[in-house]
């Protein structure tokens, strides 16, 4: 790739970028994403949309490949001055273990692992302001915001790199627990679709099965079943972004609150009931300590809303039993 018509300490200017192989084959619009940092999503599908994004000297969509020898013309981008950030506020989690080398908490639903997609900080950065005296702590894995449970953080850079190889290796046996929406018919179930991730038009991340994607591997155990519900726990053999959601949904067995692949009409209707999140919770985990090697389990109750939502099921059937 090779940028034409733009200096460090020029004013916003047109750049014209000649595609090399390295970006041969990539979307337009996941291209811009990448090139144009800092600039928002939403002006980035504006600027497709109105024809000010050209190949060529030619108009395109947003769903255009790039090909080598491509010129790719972009207009000026002037972001506005960003007022001064707000301090991050300082926050304890609730500590499910922690020691010289590792600390796991129970991340509650709502909040960010990390700041970034519109997000202005999140749980590490919040950790780091209520500890200044800890010279390192860095996340060994993510949950999406919507999820809570256990969450992994490294103390040491030793220890982390231990962590990350255990979680590359396949040694960490994880589990959530998922209501989902129907009657889950199996006991045990082995899922293995391949995901690939793509951008929606307004630039949001999603996930599909595709059998061309990358392998995924679920196993769902069945927990307790109701009229309309089913509580399923879940073991992840790969940890794909969104896997555990687009698995389930697939099958036609979306959770209860997802705002993205779930059933929406249920999910307002479920609000009223008292379910105001995604039911997903990281409740179970064991991992070879990062120093001793021995095995570390940890787990994470319910919250109370789950917790809460779970008996009301629980008093309605018998009820209507009764």
């Amino acid at each position: 790739m090779v940028l034409q018509g733009k200096t460090p300490s020029a004013p916003p200017a047109v750049q014209r970028v000649l595609i090399d192989e390295n970006d041969a084959g990539q979307r337009i619009d996941n291209f811009l994403i990448r090139v144009c940092k800092g600039v928002p999503k939403s002006l980035i599908y504006r600027i497709l949309r109105s024809g000010e994004v050209r190949v060529n000297k030619g108009r395109i969509d947003q769903t255009y490949r790039l090909a080598a020898g491509d010129e790719v013309r972009i207009p000026p981008l002037r972001l506005a001055e960003k007022a001064d950030k707000a301090p991050v506020p300082g926050r304890e989690f609730p500590i499910l273990f922690e020691d010289d080398a590792l600390l796991a908490i129970n991340k509650p639903a709502g909040t960010a692992v990390h700041g970034g997609s519109g997000v202005s900080f999140g749980v590490i950065e919040q950790l780091r302001q209520q500890r200044p005296q800890q010279r390192f702590l860095e996340l060994a894995h993510r949950l999406d915001r919507e999820t809570s449970g256990i969450l992994l953080i490294g103390k040491k850079r030793s220890a982390l790199s231990k962590l990350h190889d255990v979680l590359r290796e396949g040694g960490l046996d994880k589990r959530y627990l998922a209501l989902v929406v129907g009657k889950w018919p199996n006991p045990v179930q082995h899922i293995k679709l391949a995901l690939t991730k793509y951008l929606t038009e307004e630039g949001e991340r999603r996930v599909t099965v595709d059998k061309d994607g990358k392998a995924s591997h679920s196993i769902v155990r069945l927990v307790a079943r109701w009229e309309r519900f089913s509580l399923v726990e879940v073991q992840i053999k790969t940890g794909r972004t969104h896997q555990i959601r687009v698995h389930l949904t697939h099958l036609g067995f979306p959770l209860a609150g997802d705002d993205k692949y779930g059933d929406f009409a249920l999910n307002k209707a479920l609000q009223k009931e008292g379910l105001k999140r995604m039911f997903l919770h990281a409740a179970s985990l064991v991992v070879p300590h990062p120093v001793t090697g021995e095995p570390l389990a940890l787990s994470a109750p319910l919250p109370d809303e789950l917790a809460a939502f779970v008996a009301r099921l629980d008093e309605k059937e018998a009820r209507s039993y009764g």
